[in-house]
């Protein structure tokens, strides 16, 4: 039992006219009706312009592998630069847009991203590994038996936010602010959710300011500490930030360390249980768990696409993209692409090359913390198989409605007493 078929002929994916086609409401995302849209851009308009999408305008959708590769590569020609745009097929109020590192072109880009590089350097993920092993074996053994609860709540979202709390030297009983931040970062006002307006998600990233100009001002003045907020006030391309500046690279460390894992950490339980022979497999040789971290990460494809902004003029895939034009890299797409990832419709935990997939980026924009989150992963799954003969998923996931993270906001599970 795998994904949705792209191909259904039922879906009107497949009649719509294609200057018609925008594969970009978050409502499909939701209710996971996606994915025929972006079988049929790949195989009859790889680089397709939409014009009709009622919530971000015009913009090109790119969605087969190769496509996506060259757009990552071409920095000079697609810029991610907030003064354009940045990253996310919405654009936000010029005066509301907030300049964060990923966001930014290199040099700028390069010098921003060094500072931070050394929380995920190979000697520094040594020593988180045990802090990690630690959390999860505590998690873990603190979860009901015999009754139904979300595995979102209780795992992804606890996991995930006890990493950001070290990672940042942030109050660990106030932890649960940062998945609230990263939320808040990430939510369609449409939704009719707890952001609903522009102006309520400024008030909430003040309240986030504030608390960390407080954590800045204890560090700045202190001596250097291996935590991202003291690396960021004593780093020479960062200390220096305005407080917008310094807001944004906050928002883009806190939902990349938060929406990567713990909706991977979702997806692989989901997976999993859509997969019974996969699962099966894995219980046979829990060594497998190397090559099915990545795997869940390509499958989940957190982060459904990233956008940039052509700066000049380009042909790709036959279509002549010009200066100024929005052009999103559909990674949910291209994690997809036949072309270029075998039978990448099922779900398979011995892949030969699980790493090959678009979910963490490429080029000077690939994830920084990547390794990270498979470490994260790689754990949780060696500590499951060691205490659960098996967690049963018993109700359908609940999805975010978000075109950009693709994420599950309820997994309802039991682990039998």
């Amino acid at each position: 039992m795998n994904a949705p078929v792209s191909h259904n002929p039922d879906s009107d994916a497949w009649t719509t006219p294609l200057d018609q086609l925008d594969p970009s409401h978050p409502a499909r995302f939701q209710n996971h009706t996606m994915w025929p849209y972006f079988a049929r851009l790949r195989r009859d308009a790889p680089v397709h312009y939409s014009t009709t999408s009622p919530l971000f305008g015009p913009y090109w959708s790119v969605t087969r592998y190769k496509d996506i590769m060259t757009v990552e590569v071409n920095h000079k020609v697609f810029s991610s630069d907030s003064g354009y745009g940045g990253i996310t097929i919405r654009d936000r109020p010029k005066d509301l847009r907030l300049p964060m590192f990923i966001a930014m072109d290199p040099p700028r880009h390069d010098e921003q991203r060094k500072v931070v590089q050394p929380i995920v350097a190979p000697g520094n993920l040594a020593k988180l590994e045990g802090i990690i092993r630690a959390r999860v074996c505590r998690i873990l053994d603190g979860l009901p038996r015999g009754e139904t609860f979300n595995w979102v709540e209780h795992v992804s979202i606890e996991l995930t936010v006890q990493m950001l709390a070290t990672l940042f030297d942030f109050p660990f009983e106030d932890r649960r602010k940062l998945s609230f931040w990263s939320d808040c970062a990430t939510a369609v006002p449409e939704a009719g959710g707890f952001i609903d307006s522009e102006e309520k998600r400024e008030a909430v990233f003040a309240e986030c300011l504030a608390y960390f100009t407080n954590l800045w001002n204890e560090r700045v003045n202190a001596e250097p500490r291996p935590d991202l907020v003291s690396m960021l006030a004593h780093g020479e391309a960062t200390r220096n930030m305005t407080p917008r500046e310094f807001l944004g690279n906050l928002i883009l460390l806190i939902v990349g360390g938060n929406d990567t894992t713990r909706n991977s950490i979702s997806g692989g339980l989901l997976f999993l249980h859509q997969n019974p022979g996969e699962h099966a497999k894995l219980r046979a040789n829990p060594g497998l768990i190397e090559s099915m971290v990545p795997e869940i990460i390509r499958y989940q494809t957190p982060l459904a696409h990233m956008r940039r902004t052509a700066v000049a003029d380009f042909e790709l895939g036959g279509q002549r993209i010009r200066a100024g034009d929005k052009v999103v890299m559909w990674y949910i797409s291209g994690n997809r692409d036949e072309e270029a990832i075998e039978e990448p419709e099922r779900f398979i935990i011995d892949r030969k090359r699980p790493r090959q997939h678009l979910s963490f980026g490429f080029g000077v924009h690939r994830c920084v913390g990547n390794r990270l989150a498979e470490m994260q992963l790689k754990i949780l799954w060696e500590e499951i198989l060691r205490r659960f003969p098996a967690i049963e998923v018993v109700g359908e996931p609940k999805r975010v409605f978000s075109s950009f993270v693709h994420g599950i906001t309820e997994l309802p599970v039991r682990i039998p007493a």
